[in-house]
């Protein structure tokens, strides 16, 4: 079975929620699946819609140190 959709990218800048935009705000409160990751302001998780599935994209880079 086929299912078909769209995918926004809206960001905000890492942990500055007030440089989101009036439109991604929108975006956010009409889809039904909300993925972020650790870059993320917790506050801008409260744009996604009551019943949205919020989902955790872990993001992260191996931590490696210098070469010997």
């Amino acid at each position: 079975m086929s299912k078909s959709g769209k995918v926004y990218l809206v960001g905000a800048g890492p942990w500055r929620s007030r440089l989101g935009t009036l439109r991604g705000q929108g975006v956010r409160r009409e889809c039904g699946r909300d993925h972020y990751d650790h870059l993320a302001n917790p506050e801008t998780l409260g744009w996604a819609r009551d019943d949205a599935e919020i989902i955790y994209v872990v993001k992260r880079l191996a931590n490696r140190g210098a070469p010997e």
